[in-house]
């Protein structure tokens, strides 16, 4: 579980990084053909992509990662080359990969840049989780790995068949505000990836009212939505995020602190992260949305 602590610089880092929805230094030569090698040498600039290319068994083809890509636990003896979406053109020259994967560049005129050293680029959108087994089909045959993306894939899809099968059965829905960051507040709104996830999860969430992705609000607002669930996806430094939650001025009449379904401790990775752990956090999502009956992915 990833430990956050409350800091100045959080939202900022935070804020770039929603706005943005997301490795050995050998030198790999083009073919003979002139084509991409069968096992080629990938640079990933971003960390959902980061999670893909190791589940699906490529992780010994990487030889470079942002900052930002933390997980598995192998990925930290990958030699970093810059930030989220913010690569070193020095770092990338030195390495010089075969590949290079994002999900879009803060400066896409850093695109341009690293095609000018000669790299391939591929920029691979993963929005909702409907994009997870696109996704990973497509960095299946970007690097070799097909066999293990595909069946993956189908994990998932079947996987999210089954959740979606469930939630659209369960009737009334609970509403679930899901507090990315509580100064200011952020959540997540209407078409955003952890607003996918609480509807996979069989719940409706309060932040579908406005029309953007992520979005701050007012502690006002949350009372008048008067969420049933509440979710925090950060952790407080000395104090259990739920109890300040739940001691809150004001928050009293709100259902989820009246009857306790206030929840935190969560790794925030798994919500704002699109990737191959996708149904683990539908799962967690589930668990206290409906705790009663949950589906086997």
């Amino acid at each position: 579980m990833q430990n956050i602590a409350p800091c100045k610089n959080f939202v900022p880092l935070m804020l770039s990084f929603l706005l943005l929805i997301a490795s050995g230094c050998t030198q790999n030569q083009l073919d003979h053909t002139g084509n991409t090698p069968a096992k080629p040498h990938i640079v990933s600039l971003a960390p959902s992509l980061t999670e893909m290319i190791f589940a699906i068994g490529a992780g010994d083809q990487l030889v470079g990662r942002t900052t930002a890509c933390d997980w598995p636990a192998a990925a930290a003896k990958v030699p970093v080359v810059g930030a989220f979406g913010r690569p070193s053109l020095e770092m990338l020259a030195s390495i010089h990969p075969d590949l290079v994967v994002d999900v879009d560049l803060a400066d896409e005129e850093m695109g341009k840049k690293i095609a000018a050293l000669g790299i391939h680029r591929e920029s691979i959108t993963c929005r909702s989780p409907d994009d997870v087994p696109t996704a990973l089909q497509k960095l299946g045959k970007l690097t070799g790995h097909s066999r293990e993306a595909d069946s993956l894939a189908l994990t998932i899809s079947n996987g999210l068949a089954t959740f979606k099968k469930k939630a659209e059965s369960s009737g009334s829905k609970k509403s679930v505000y899901l507090e990315i960051w509580d100064d200011p507040f952020w959540t997540g709104g209407k078409g955003s990836y952890t607003s996918a996830l609480i509807a996979y999860a069989g719940g409706k969430n309060i932040g579908d009212v406005v029309n953007k992705e992520y979005f701050e609000i007012s502690q006002e607002w949350i009372i008048k939505q008067n969420p049933d669930v509440i979710a925090c996806m950060y952790m407080a430094r000395s104090s259990s995020v739920a109890e300040k939650v739940m001691n809150r001025p004001g928050w009293s009449s709100i259902a989820a602190v009246k009857n306790h379904n206030v929840y935190d401790k969560f790794d925030n990775n798994l919500f704002l992260r699109p990737g191959p752990r996708v149904l683990e956090g539908i799962t967690l999502l589930s668990n206290v949305i409906s705790p009663q009956a949950q589906p086997a992915p």
